[in-house]
């Protein structure tokens, strides 16, 4: 059974320092420990009750650690409230910055909450959009709450951190940025190369990264209402990139 020390390292990885600490983090619950599995993600341990262990045993890749738990153990360590089945801990990846080539990339000026986040990650996968980069003010790639919300996207977004504004020095490719204000995103030609920039869910694009748009687009809507939540807006932005591309 899962030891007292094993238990506090898990619980650890909830925080940003530990996870950077170990180059670690947690995957929660049956869906997203499969998508792991079945992912180039480094495993590290499976922690999950004997029943998930007797029903799920062909799927777990040999030389993983495998541990057994209660589950009010498991309930205890996890992000979820309730995690009756399995968790795993993943090593995290080397920070790299996905190359443009001939794509479509996702760029997220200083998104914070966690949740945005993951919903955005799971619509640029949705989307087909697999290439994200992100300034290094947007939230920890591998926090509970971002990998959770992924429901298994993380594992097939390339996903690096950088200075966007080095990152847009060196580029000659479009950079379409979303703004209040712009092209109507119905009607806009999308064509690539290009970089499709998000920005901050208060704020917007900030000035520094403002200036190296090329194209504005924006999300018409009804008067009145202040803005749109940043996940959605990627998820509208996505959807019409993948209909209206040359």
């Amino acid at each position: 059974m899962i030891s007292k020390n094993q238990a506090k390292f898990i619980k650890s990885l909830q925080l940003k320092k530990y996870r950077k600490q170990a180059q670690c983090f947690v995957v929660d619950g049956e869906k997203g420990v499969k998508e792991a599995i079945r992912s180039d993600f480094e495993l590290v341990q499976i922690v999950c009750t004997e029943s998930f262990a007797e029903s799920s045993e062909a799927l777990f890749p040999k030389g993983v650690e495998v541990i057994m738990a209660s589950e009010k153990q498991l309930s205890q360590i996890s992000s979820f409230q309730t995690n009756e089945n399995v968790l795993a801990v993943l090593r995290q990846k080397p920070n790299q910055i996905p190359q443009i080539a001939s794509d479509f990339v996702l760029v997220l000026d200083d998104i914070r909450d966690p949740g945005n986040l993951g919903s955005i990650i799971r619509s640029a996968d949705w989307f087909g959009v697999r290439k994200i980069i992100a300034s290094p003010e947007t939230a920890d790639f591998y926090n509970p709450k971002v990998i959770n919300a992924t429901m298994g996207s993380f594992t097939r977004v390339s996903f690096g951190y950088t200075d966007l504004v080095e990152l847009f020095s060196d580029t000659d490719a479009k950079v379409y940025g979303t703004f209040m204000k712009g092209s109507d995103v119905h009607l806009f030609s999308f064509a690539g190369p290009a970089y499709i920039v998000i920005g901050n869910e208060g704020q917007g694009i900030s000035p520094q990264v403002e200036r190296f748009v090329t194209d504005r687009i924006s999300i018409p809507g009804v008067e009145g209402a202040e803005s749109l939540n940043a996940a959605v807006a990627t998820g509208i932005v996505l959807d019409n990139l993948s209909r209206l591309k040359k």
